[in-house]
């Protein structure tokens, strides 16, 4: 792979309830386990972090390909939901994502077109592909 850009991040205190930075400043939040998690919910978590990266990094992989394709994308939108629990077999935690694809200008099958080709083009689905469970649905409108 050809480094195009690095993001550089620094975690500190006690991980999931600590600090999370970029060596650049724009990004400085307080971590805090969600309630679900045996945590008090007083700031923002991984999972959170990686739905919004997901979600953004998809949505631009859809709009990519679909101006390529000339597509209508009026309204396009990506919503993703990021699951943390329990691995079935074995020690340890795994994740699995749900994007919602909304792309409400366009006929089902043309959508269900753009939505594949960016799916294979994202950075997010590449480095899921196999390692997480995605699922990709088709929505109305992605909330």
């Amino acid at each position: 792979m050809k480094t195009l850009y690095t993001a550089e991040a620094l975690a500190s205190g006690e991980g999931r309830d600590g600090n999370a930075r970029t060596k650049d400043g724009k990004l400085d939040v307080t971590l805090a386990s969600p309630v679900e998690l045996g945590g008090n919910g007083q700031g923002t978590n991984p999972e959170q972090l990686f739905a919004a990266g997901y979600a953004a990094c998809f949505h631009s992989a859809l709009r990519l390909v679909g101006r390529k394709e000339r597509a209508d994308l009026t309204d396009s939108a990506v919503a993703a939901r990021i699951h943390i629990g329990p691995l079935a077999e074995g020690d340890g935690f795994g994740l699995a994502a749900e994007l919602e694809i909304a792309l409400p200008a366009l006929d089902r099958a043309t959508a269900e077109e753009l939505m594949a080709k960016a799916h294979q083009i994202c950075p997010y689905s590449n480095v899921t592909c196999g390692n997480m469970a995605v699922d990709l649905k088709l929505v109305e409108f992605a909330a």
